[in-house]
């Protein structure tokens, strides 16, 4: 699925033959996502990202593909979720999911961590690796948190829910706070997001992800807006 017949030689050129068009070319703008060539974002995640207990045309990526090809945006967006992985589990598999096509990169893990009650260091070491790949590969990223819940501790939580908004600091990346957030910024406690959810209450349910989808579509074509 992630294999790629462009050596590293023709990769290069073939991204400095598109980024040449694209200066010369009109003036950006981020609604159409007008690149000469379409742009390919490996979505890395749990499952969240993997769409888990919905049908597949129903899980985030899909509806976020679709989403982007309404606008017009010559964008597509890999999935690279896997259900049950945790911040080492996603990056382990960074290194191969970074195939030469791959222009952008969003990152949503933690939740699987915070299932496990792992500390907030540990999750945080291997998030600013995928980020720190990210980087020397020259690739826009935006990162996407979670926040944990009260229960182990006022330290925990901050020391958790912060991890994200220093490293998308520390290293210039996009950052959505909350990825639940996205299906209502204005909730203030989780049984707001009940409609939402499918029974366990971990899952978005079909319209949780829809609603997901369209505050994290305008977030994507900043992403691509980015991409050198």
């Amino acid at each position: 699925m992630f294999s790629s017949i462009l050596s590293p030689v023709a990769y290069g050129a073939l991204r400095a033959i598109r980024n040449l068009s694209f200066t010369l070319a009109l003036p950006f703008s981020v609604a159409s996502a007008a690149y000469a060539e379409p742009v390919t974002v490996f979505a890395l995640g749990d499952s969240l990202t993997a769409g888990y207990g919905l049908p597949e045309a129903e899980g985030l990526v899909p509806q976020l593909n679709a989403w982007l090809a309404e606008r017009g945006a010559e964008v597509t967006v890999l999935n690279g979720g896997v259900s049950g992985d945790t911040s080492a589990g996603g990056l382990s598999r960074l290194g191969w999911s970074l195939t030469p096509e791959v222009d952008a990169l969003i990152v949503t893990l933690g939740g699987n961590d915070l299932l496990r009650g792992l500390q907030p260091s540990v999750t945080r070491n291997n998030i600013e690796a995928i980020l720190q790949e990210a980087q020397s590969r020259d690739l826009p990223v935006l990162l996407i948190g979670m926040e944990a819940p009260g229960n182990f501790g006022p330290a925990y939580k901050t020391a958790f829910d912060q991890l994200y908004v220093e490293l998308a600091a520390q290293y210039d990346a996009l950052l959505i706070e909350s990825y639940f957030r996205l299906i209502d910024p204005a909730a203030t406690d989780p049984g707001q997001l009940s409609p939402f959810m499918q029974a366990d209450g971990i899952h978005p349910n079909a319209q949780g992800v829809q609603r997901a989808v369209e505050n994290l579509g305008p977030r994507i074509l900043e992403l691509v807006a980015q991409i050198d």
